[in-house]
């Protein structure tokens, strides 16, 4: 029997090779292959909820944000999850021009499949969201299945000096903020970028109700082909990073949608690492990258995207599994390539 030991946190993780490819193995929606089927490696590269404050390795400007994605890809990751960032002030933008100014050195410099947030930052509006998107017309894009609670202060309290002053003020106000997505935003997202511009999805549950969502829009027709879904954990506001819920979510989503779905794992902040290998022994996928977490262990700040890609990589591998290409993923979820983007 073959272990592997996930260290450096508040717990130790000894997950079975043979007793959870016994629990998981059946229904994994990889088309017969099992527990050894390949494994896509998602990174995220900035995100909208930490701030410049709280690491100097959180890429801000456009060469950042394309050197940090760039290296990820070339440590093995096959989706980068993108945002932008004013490269000024730091702060989320959602402004097209702000992409322009990365999109075309990764896509020149990586083969990696570029997946655009349309959920940006719980400030902006729908309209706003979208803006960058509906003019790149990307491979993929997220697409929070949901309205959630997504508080984000407690973080305030970890940081005494600031970069910029919208900063403090921002997290603190999250105690009153709620992240809009309701059934109207998702069915004109899925027109917007699915039907029209040919996008596919990773579908962000942050919570069962999600899921219940995703297959409400499945049943209208709304939804079709192969789902990735991101099982999303660790938000305050969403669901906790417990090894519970997640089987709970991967019975439910087994019954939900049979085989017809391929499932990832991202935990914001220090269960990053723990859920992503239990996600691995599944069967399943994994996402890091500094918009979940900006640490590479405990206390020691992560020097950059590439360095949470190889750590996870030399896990994953360690578990057998064989790193999907972007080609491979292009494959299983069947995207409309390189060629279909207008970056």
């Amino acid at each position: 029997m073959r272990y592997i030991k996930v260290l450096g946190l508040r717990a130790t993780w000894r997950l079975s090779w043979a007793g959870l490819s016994g629990m998981f193995g059946q229904k994994n929606g990889r088309a017969g292959k099992g527990i050894m089927a390949k494994i896509i490696i998602s990174c995220a590269i900035t995100g909208s909820i930490h701030t410049p404050s709280m690491s100097p390795y959180l890429p801000v400007s456009a060469a950042q944000i394309a050197q940090s994605a760039i290296g990820a890809a070339q440590a093995g990751a096959a989706i980068l999850h993108l945002h932008a960032r004013d490269p000024v002030t730091g702060q989320p933008s959602s402004a097209p021009e702000h992409w322009q100014a990365f999109l075309p050195q990764i896509a020149a410099a990586s083969d990696a499949v570029v997946n655009m947030t349309t959920g940006g930052s719980a400030v902006m509006t729908l309209e706003q969201r979208l803006a960058a998107p509906k003019q790149m017309q990307p491979e993929m894009c997220s697409l929070n299945m949901g309205s959630m609670n997504f508080a984000l202060y407690p973080m305030a309290a970890r940081i005494t000096e600031w970069k910029h002053p919208w900063e403090l003020p921002f997290l603190v106000g999250t105690d009153d903020l709620v992240f809009k997505n309701t059934p109207r935003d998702i069915a004109q997202i899925l027109s917007e970028m699915g039907d029209k511009r040919g996008a596919r999805f990773e579908f962000e549950c942050y919570d069962l109700s999600h899921l219940t969502m995703l297959k409400h829009f499945v049943d209208r027709g709304l939804v079709k082909g192969r789902l990735y879904i991101q099982f999303v954990f660790g938000v305050l506001g969403g669901m906790p990073a417990e090894p519970d819920t997640l089987t709970l979510l991967k019975r439910t989503a087994d019954r939900m949608f049979g085989d017809n779905y391929e499932f990832s794992v991202l935990a914001a902040g220090r269960m990053q690492v723990p859920m992503a290998t239990m996600a691995a022994a599944m069967g399943g996928h994994v996402r890091v990258g500094l918009e979940d977490n900006l640490y590479i262990r405990k206390g020691e700040l992560a020097v950059s995207n590439a360095q949470q890609v190889a750590q996870i990589r030399t896990i994953v591998e360690a578990l057998g599994r064989t790193v999907a290409t972007p080609q491979d993923v292009r494959g299983i979820l069947g995207l409309k390539g390189k060629s279909g983007v207008a970056f």
